[in-house]
């Protein structure tokens, strides 16, 4: 018989019950002052419930009556310096933090109408909620993407658990700036199961990051059961995989969420990492809107009454008028001025209209225009650089070897800017990782070049949150480009979107490296060139350098940029030689601004990165008087359509030449905008040069079979002096 040895948890899991102590030592004013709140949260909560109810709300009103008394409780113990993120259901925590932000100790709320800062947040976050030119995101963000920097709320999200990796950037950046400051991020028991929220954990313990998540267990994912969905129900153990300490609290008793939050406080702020939250809770309506769930059959009418027995407003109020620090007149009194506020508020942002039906006031809409103002940002960051062009380079240039300039550009932008970080795997061994991208970096910068584990979304969402905090500059490494379809949520979803998705001032300085390995026979899932996935999301912007020395402009104005910039690297130029910088690392290539490499008359090839230079080598091989265009910059705000208008014009015909196959192409659509653009100067329709329908494969004959080389080049080159009327007699033998 084998022997048994029973383990222990590194960290404690504790649960905590608030006690008449408790309650004394808060004592009057902190115990008002939530009470207050909590009005105020409820009070915004029904209007937003009657506005629904009208269908004045365009999209979901997930309300949290019920859950609010936990979220007033945390935030008694932040100020405005700490952070939080939230869910889809996120009213009662953006409020109740933004409250704290604003609140003033001498206002006594027992006494007269709210005071005027109050109401303006409650008005720009209903107006946000209703889609509002006046909202925090100017309407963009509505019930679900609400967010106020100044108040340390950054952001409530519609993806669950989406949040989780951006608090965890956030943590990261308040860690490394050393002032004390804490982040907490908000979800529900549905976004535990969800990859984003282990991989956080994950990182945030390996880091003692100062985060406290806090899973407001409702039990249920909209009608799906906790038991449906694991079957450890007491979510707070997951902690213990990660020897994250963890509570569990009555999340209808405010004062234990307040003394649990004041425990994982303490913790983070003594710099012993992070903490988890569990609050048992209850959303007195369904999963959207102001039916309950009984209404839906997932609920039964007992258990709902059970629960609104301990709703947390009545149980705050018990324990103030059993001391005799409340009255039941004052407690009227302070749900009565919350109620007017809303009011008055309501009838600010509405108007009855013909029929006597209730509407929006129509001036408050966005204008149509605003639709896409702040996509992305207007560059004046660039206002003052150095651009440099190779042919005219004011410093020294030789041959280079390219791999050599990647490490070194980077190690000038750290050295001379200590925001710059870099994260990725195995970024800190093997000589600068699996291929010397940041060689020597490491020993320079140890606390600058960061390790991770295996966790794509968990640090490409941490580094999102970093930039959007606004204090450093991650560079994110990924070490295959496939590999971004595992972070897509946080790339697609959350990076890319931020800036637009927040009203259009949310910075992102973040620049995410990756390469293109075709031809390496890393086979299906490690070959794709990225261009085509990225340039489907317009708030990334992408460069493509095809040289050493557009390289180093490229990263220069990358690293300087405030929007996320893809810059995409291909193994085929990694050890290939160049015409690269010698001592000037310092210059800038402008974004969106491409170059012709080769002038020409017959047809206009459009290409980048390891296709550049061997579609100039084919051409001058077949003597084809080809112009040959290398785009660098390969975003839609990116393209430059001067340039290439300008060779279309001369040439009237056009191949769009990518290495990568018919699937997830790039190709695809600048073919079709260039068709669309430029059908008047056409001879022919836009041809394209690429691989096959399949990623490539392992086996050597089937990979070569899959991509552009030298022969695809040459026959699409062929083609093309065929179809245009030249005759394949211009060709030249190779």
């Amino acid at each position: 018989m084998p022997k048994l040895i029973n383990l222990t948890q590194e960290s404690p899991w504790q649960e905590v019950v608030s006690t008449a102590k408790d309650w004394d030592q808060a004592g009057a004013a902190t115990l008002l002052r939530m009470q207050y709140h909590l009005h105020v949260v409820r009070a915004f909560e029904e209007m937003v419930l009657e506005l629904d109810g009208q269908g004045l709300i365009h999209g979901p009103a997930h309300s949290s009556v019920g859950q609010d008394g936990g979220a007033v409780a945390c935030m008694s113990v932040l100020n405005s310096a700490d952070a939080i993120t939230g869910s889809h259901r996120g009213h009662h925590q953006f409020v109740a933090k933004c409250l704290r932000h604003v609140d003033m100790p001498d206002y006594d709320p027992r006494k007269g109408a709210l005071p005027e800062a109050v109401k303006t947040l409650l008005y720009r976050s209903l107006a946000e909620i209703l889609g509002l030119a006046d909202g925090f995101c100017k309407g963009r963000g509505g019930s679900m993407h609400l967010r106020w920097e100044e108040a340390g709320a950054l952001g409530t999200n519609a993806i669950v658990g989406g949040g989780v990796p951006l608090a965890n950037g956030v943590a990261w950046a308040k860690k490394r700036r050393g002032q004390g400051a804490v982040a907490f991020t908000f979800f529900g028991d549905g976004a535990v199961n969800i990859g984003a929220v282990p991989e956080s954990q994950n990182l945030a313990a390996l880091w003692s990051l100062p985060i406290c998540f806090f899973i407001e267990n409702n039990q249920y994912a909209v009608s799906t059961t906790i038991e449906e969905e694991t079957r450890e129900t007491r979510l707070s153990s997951r902690g213990l995989a990660y020897a994250i300490p963890s509570y569990r609290v009555d999340g209808m008793d405010p004062m234990a969420v307040r003394v649990a939050s004041q425990m994982a406080v303490d913790l983070m702020r003594a710099g012993k990492g992070p903490a988890i939250i569990e609050a048992l809770v209850y959303r007195f309506f369904h999963h959207g809107g102001g039916l309950v769930g009984s209404a839906f059959g997932y609920r039964n009418k007992e258990e709902e009454a059970n629960w609104r027995a301990r709703d947390p407003l009545a149980r705050i109020a018990k324990e103030m008028i059993d001391r005799k620090w409340l009255s039941r007149d004052e407690d009227a009194a302070m749900r009565a001025n919350a109620q007017a506020a809303m009011r008055e508020i309501a009838e600010r942002l509405t108007e009855v209209a013909e029929g006597g039906k209730r509407r929006i006031v129509p001036s408050l809409w966005p204008k149509p225009e605003f639709r896409d103002q702040g996509l992305r940002g207007d560059l004046s960051e660039f206002a003052g650089q150095r651009f440099e062009e190779l042919e005219t380079a004011s410093g020294k240039t030789a041959e280079v070897k390219f791999i050599d300039v990647v490490s070194t550009v980077m190690g000038r932008r750290m050295e001379q800017d200590e925001r710059i970080f870099c994260m990725g795997e195995d970024i800190h061994k093997l000589k600068g990782g699996t291929n010397g991208a940041t060689k020597g970096l490491a020993a320079r910068f140890p606390d600058r070049i960061v390790p991770t584990p295996i966790a794509e979304q968990g640090f490409s969402g941490l580094c999102g949150g970093v930039a959007m905090e606004g204090t450093y500059r991650p560079v994110v490494e990924l070490m295959y480009s496939d590999f971004s379809l595992v972070a897509a949520d946080q790339l697609f979803n959350q990076i890319a979107k931020a800036r637009h998705m927040f009203g259009g001032d949310t910075r992102m300085p973040l620049v995410l490296r990756t390469k293109c390995a075709i031809g390496t026979g890393y086979g299906s899932q490690h070959s794709m060139d990225p261009a085509g996935l990225y340039a489907m999301w317009p708030g990334w912007r992408i460069v493509a350098p095809s040289n050493p020395f557009d390289y180093v402009g490229l990263m220069n104005s990358a690293l300087l940029c405030e929007d996320p910039v893809l810059v995409i690297e291909h193994v085929g130029l990694y050890n290939s030689t160049g015409m690269g910088p010698l001592e000037d690392f310092d210059y800038c290539i402008p974004l969106g601004k491409a170059k012709t490499v080769k002038t020409g008359g017959a047809f206009t090839v459009l290409t980048y990165l390891a296709m550049t230079p061997l579609a100039v080598q084919v051409a001058n091989e077949m003597g084809v008087d080809a112009e040959i265009v290398d785009l660098r910059s390969l975003d839609r705000a990116g393209i430059d359509w001067d340039t290439i208008g300008a060779s279309i014009r001369k040439t009237n015909n056009v191949v769009v030449l990518e290495q990568g196959p018919l699937t997830t192409p790039y190709g695809a659509m600048l073919a079709d905008e260039i068709q669309r653009r430029f059908f008047d100067y056409l001879d022919q329709p836009v041809k394209r040069i690429h691989g096959g329908e399949s990623s490539p494969s392992v086996s050597k004959v089937l990979e070569r079979a899959a991509f552009v080389g030298a022969e695809e080049i040459r026959a699409g080159f062929a083609q093309m002096l065929a179809d245009s009327g030249r005759g394949l007699s211009l060709v030249r033998a190779a």
